[in-house]
């Protein structure tokens, strides 16, 4: 029920309302009928008050409703309503100033109905008049549209997102229970404040934008974010959507916000485990490398210089594998809080790799900076690092570009300062290397090694040569080294294992080179076989490279089954360096395979490496044999001759079979004969030649060795 409306008392010479005009005329004509006569005609219901000696009186719409004529106009009332009425009458008495009040009015039928009361006092005849306007229909929808709004707003406030109305002055029209909640805005505020105002600085100029967008009509998008005092931030994804009224004009912008906290927290834990080392909580490779290029357009800006440092731990594997990868972790977090420490703050520092660091330094222009900023960083290992009571500090191994001097592109700067870091680690590791243009070469030299390996495959161009050994007594033919060679298509020509050397240090091309010299092996012995010739065994020679997986023997087996040649006519020949770059787990079990399969196993460049009687004794070893460095200074050199000597003797009473290779002069051969050295192999008898040379070899039933024609010869 609506707060009562004062009135003015009605004077005699004023006609302010209907209900008091009529009376003053009737007044006038003097006839009291007349009046009653006049209010019966009106639609309104209207109750005259009564004095002492006259009762009150109601008109032909007052007693059609009510039913009644003479009561107290009270009764008609409803009882919700009749205290309040008539608090408001007795009220009105004393300060004879009328009201106007909603209320319901029981009909004749007992139900009731709305009215609009408006009570007025004339002061010339001296009564008080009611009229009551039916206004039914008009309140019901209104308490209709009050429950709509008041069910709209619970909906409102029921909805976890936040939900805002905003005038298109930027104040703040109204605001759901989650929105208050997340602004910290009292729901009892009024509301009225600047939208804006309520969001921190920093996504002021996103939200400005959004509002002005949607001002002119479109939808809008931004992210937001909340900071209530004692609560953790919160993050919004807001979406703007104008109100538009007939004519297409902003009426107000609904501006619907989602929390999308959980999701923002987990893009960030995503975004740290994709950008950030989790051990040293350094930025990553990925996100070094999207440091680099704006790092040096600084720098460009600037006109000055930048380095790009690469810093390896040496012998980080060595930890890993003695002190377990806890020291190593240990290690790498010292390195990176201190390394960090020792340079400005404008230095980026990344872990890259999983012993190697990256920094990335403003305003370096020569060498001599570059050796001061890393002597500085070398020095960081000299404190000590303890794990387990012991001392793991190790040394560490530098390289370094500099921009724009050793390249402008950040991928090239990367690549040379890698270039120079592997330079140094090649050649002893431990110390500074700063690139230049002589470092590349044995890089590029690699690359063009490895594109005609590719090549060769590619066009199908590996091609068999073999070389004979002879047997050094009587000269005659015991075997073949199969030995690789390729067709120079765009030259014509044949191309020596040199032009590819850089392929057997990685596995898919030199498997894949090794299986296709096989096979060509494998046809010819096919051939030679199907002739009806006398076979010799052939030597195949195995990269170390190929013994990475630990399958080695079994796709040589399954090469030769499948060919269909006999495994006693193959012999494997592998270099020391096999047996130190794999150790005996994969090594020892291929070769055991394979001998256990009738295949024989020969010990290539022996004396030359790192030689150990242990190999020969751990190792399924047939055969050892020495490379032409050892022949050629057999003789002349005393340390050498006394090796060859020496290896002479260990054969003998190791019952192994030793050969020579690269024997060029009849001294050579009868000085490695008296060594007792029984086969041997080189150019005093046989350059390598092709798979019609051997069919004609192995024609030959002569017992000395014939030179062969220099055209076959390779």
């Amino acid at each position: 029920m609506s707060q009562p409306t004062p009135l003015k008392p009605v004077t005699g010479g004023k006609k302010t309302a209907r209900a008091a005009s009529v009376p003053a005329a009737v007044a006038n004509e003097g006839t009291a009928e007349l009046m009653h006569r006049t209010m019966d005609c009106l639609p309104h219901l209207i109750w005259v008050a009564g004095h002492a000696d006259r009762p009150g009186w109601g008109n032909a719409a007052w007693r059609n409703y009510t039913g009644d004529n003479t009561s107290n106009w009270l009764d008609a009332v409803h009882p919700e309503s009749a205290a309040r009425l008539a608090s408001l009458w007795t009220e009105m008495l004393k300060t004879q100033v009328g009201f106007q009040e909603e209320l319901r009015m029981r009909a004749v039928d007992g139900s009731f109905r709305w009215f609009l009361v408006s009570a007025l006092h004339h002061e010339a005849q001296q009564h008080w008049y009611l009229s009551a306007t039916d206004i039914h229909e008009r309140v019901l929808a209104r308490q209709a549209l009050v429950r709509n709004l008041g069910m709209q707003e619970k909906m409102l406030d029921a909805s976890v997102d936040c939900i805002k109305i905003v005038n298109p002055d930027g104040t703040l029209a109204h605001m759901n229970l989650s929105g208050c909640k997340a602004l910290g805005v009292s729901p009892d505020s009024g509301f009225g404040m600047k939208w804006l105002e309520l969001l921190p600085p920093e996504i002021h100029a996103a939200g400005l934008r959004a509002f002005r967008q949607a001002l002119r009509g479109g939808n809008a998008r931004f992210s937001g974010k909340s900071v209530v005092p004692g609560k953790q931030p919160q993050f919004w994804d807001n979406i703007l959507t104008p109100v538009l009224d007939d004519n297409g004009k902003t009426m107000s912008i609904l501006c619907v916000s989602r929390d999308v906290t959980l999701q923002q927290l987990a893009e960030e834990r995503l975004r740290k485990a994709n950008e950030v080392d989790e051990l040293t909580e350094l930025p990553n490779r990925r996100a070094f490398q999207e440091a680099l290029r704006p790092a040096l357009l600084r720098a460009r800006e600037k006109g000055s210089g930048a380095l790009l440092m690469l810093v390896d731990l040496d012998h980080f594997k060595h930890l890993n594998d003695t002190l377990g990868h806890a020291a190593g972790d240990h290690l790498l977090q010292v390195m990176a809080r201190r390394i960090q420490g020792c340079l400005p703050d404008s230095a980026f520092v990344a872990r890259i790799g999983g012993d190697e660091f990256a920094i990335v330094l403003q305003d370096v222009k020569d060498d001599d900076a570059v050796m001061r900023i890393a002597h500085r960083v070398m020095l960081q290992l000299d404190p000590p690092i303890n794990y387990a009571s012991k001392r793991i500090n190790g040394s560490m191994s530098i390289g370094c570009a500099l921009y724009p001097r050793d390249a402008r592109d950040p991928m090239v700067l990367m690549s040379n300062a890698d270039a120079a870091l592997n330079d140094i680690k090649v050649n002893g590791r431990g110390g500074v290397r700063i690139f230049n243009a002589e470092i590349m070469r044995p890089l590029e030299d690699e690359a063009v090694q490895m594109d005609q390996a590719r090549r060769i495959l590619r066009d199908g161009t590996v091609r068999a040569y073999y070389q004979p050994k002879v047997r050094l007594l009587d000269r005659k033919l015991v075997g073949l080294e199969a030995l690789l060679r390729s067709q120079d298509v765009e030259h014509g020509g044949l191309q020596m294992p040199g032009t590819v050397q850089a392929a057997f240090l990685n596995y898919d091309l030199a498997t894949r080179i090794a299986d296709a010299l096989r096979a060509k092996v494998m046809a010819d012995i096919l051939n030679w076989q199907h002739a009806g010739l006398t076979l010799v065994p052939v030597s195949l020679n195995a990269a170390p490279v190929e013994f990475m997986r630990d399958n080695f023997a079994e796709r040589l087996l399954k090469q030769i089954e499948k060919a269909g040649v006999d495994p006693t006519l193959i012999e494997l020949e592998v270099t020391e360096q096999t047996l130190d770059d794999r150790g005996s787990a994969f090594v020892t079990r291929a070769l055991l395979q394979l001998k256990q399969a009738g295949i024989r196993v020969a010990l290539d460049d022996f004396g030359t490496g790192h030689s150990s009687l242990t190999r020969l004794r751990n190792f399924p070893v047939d055969c050892l044999k020495i490379d032409s460095n050892l022949v050629g200074n057999f003789g002349s050199d005393p340390a050498i001759t006394a090796v060859v000597n020496a290896i002479g003797h260990i054969g003998a009473d190791l019952s192994l079979e030793l050969v020579a290779e690269g024997i060029e002069t009849e001294k050579q051969c009868q000085s490695l004969l008296a060594a007792g050295f029984e086969i041997g192999q080189g150019h005093l008898f046989s350059r390598a030649v092709n798979a019609d040379a051997i069919t004609a070899l192995l024609t030959s039933e002569q017992a000395l060795w014939a030179p062969v024609r220099a055209s076959a010869a390779a």
